[in-house]
């Protein structure tokens, strides 16, 4: 099943992109949805819809920073009943693991792991699309600090926000925004935090209201858990830049056994080194549209150790090395598309 969100990922979506004196409705006609489907938050829409959606709302409006936008005025109760769980875990990081427990309540494209390193921790995030997911990695990146401060106050500030594709022109939102360091040309999508921030209690935790959201979460309507292809796919994601992404470690992230991971793709006839590779090729074409990315670097992002393998992988998977696919790439960029 393609991946879904809730309708309440476009809360804000009109407010925005009327802000800029663009009309919406060609450009959700465009990709496929339509100003009623999205009157009822909890509406399931197809995740690829909303990435494409903001990616033609960003070049009509000329608005490299429009995801971002749209994350300024998102609040936790956009999360559905979900955020009434969230909001009451006793600690940030018991916050974050229910959110990924129950991201397919919320969003199925988002791809959310929480690494410890030493007296930092890494939140990698990810949006996982075949389609260009600047702004929707904007937009999730934000969420993502929006539901940090609302577990630990609005004073809160992360030490460092990274993102892999390049700097807009004018970053000054940014800066606004996050209120700390923000790199661009990162090897990967993500905040980077004090580890003590995610074992500071939350001054707004009741446990009695998390038992009580606990049990409305439980009485929920079913929907389909994740399948293990869908989340080792978020998995590879996550882990290709650190190296990781093998089937050992992906499966004890999943908390499964090797044997039970793999008996579980051959059953929905999947592949592990298939899905890596898919994964590569998805990611390849959001890197090389990145001109301050060195192949050296993509390479590596890749989980490649030597440059060489990456161009030997390219040239099989696209017919030509990856420097001439840039700069075809670089000749062939769209414009801005037009509205209706």
């Amino acid at each position: 099943m393609p991946n879904q969100v809730r309708a309440a990922a476009l809360t804000n979506f009109f407010e925005v992109i009327r802000e800029r004196g663009v009309n919406p409705l060609p450009l959700l006609r465009k990709v496929g949805l339509s100003r009623a489907l999205l009157d009822d938050p909890d509406q399931r829409i197809p995740a690829e819809a909303v990435v494409s959606l903001l990616e033609l709302a960003a070049q009509v409006c000329d608005d490299e920073q429009f995801g971002l936008r749209m994350a300024q005025t998102r609040q936790l109760a956009d999360f559905g009943m979900v955020s009434l769980l969230i909001s009451h875990q006793p600690t940030l990081r018991d916050a974050l693991q229910t959110t990924i427990a129950y991201r397919h309540l919320i969003n199925d494209s988002l791809a959310l792991k929480v690494e410890d390193a030493g007296n930092s921790v890494i939140l990698r995030e990810e949006v996982i699309s075949g389609l260009p997911a600047r702004q929707a990695n904007e937009l999730a990146m934000g969420v993502l600090l929006r539901l940090c401060s609302a577990v630990l106050g609005n004073s809160w500030r992360p030490a460092s926000v990274n993102f892999t594709h390049s700097a807009p022109r004018d970053a000054s939102l940014h800066k606004r925004f996050f209120r700390c360091t923000v790199h661009f040309d990162s090897d990967f999508n993500g905040l980077v935090c004090h580890a003590a921030d995610l074992a500071a209690p939350n001054p707004s935790a009741a446990p009695a209201l998390a038992q009580y959201a606990q049990r409305l979460v439980d009485a929920m309507p079913d929907l389909p858990e994740p399948s293990t292809v869908q989340e080792v796919r978020k998995a590879i994601y996550l882990m290709l830049a650190s190296g990781q992404a093998s089937s050992a470690y992906v499966a004890q992230t999943l908390g499964l056994s090797v044997r039970t991971m793999q008996r579980r793709l051959d059953a929905a006839g999947v592949d592990f080194s298939a899905l890596v590779n898919e994964v590569r090729t998805e990611l390849v074409q959001r890197y090389l549209d990145n001109p301050r990315h060195s192949m050296v670097a993509i390479s590596q992002m890749l989980g490649y150790s030597a440059p060489s393998a990456f161009t030997r992988w390219f040239s099989a998977q696209f017919g030509q090395a990856p420097q001439r696919w840039r700069l075809h790439m670089v000749e062939h960029k769209p414009r801005p598309a037009a509205t209706d």
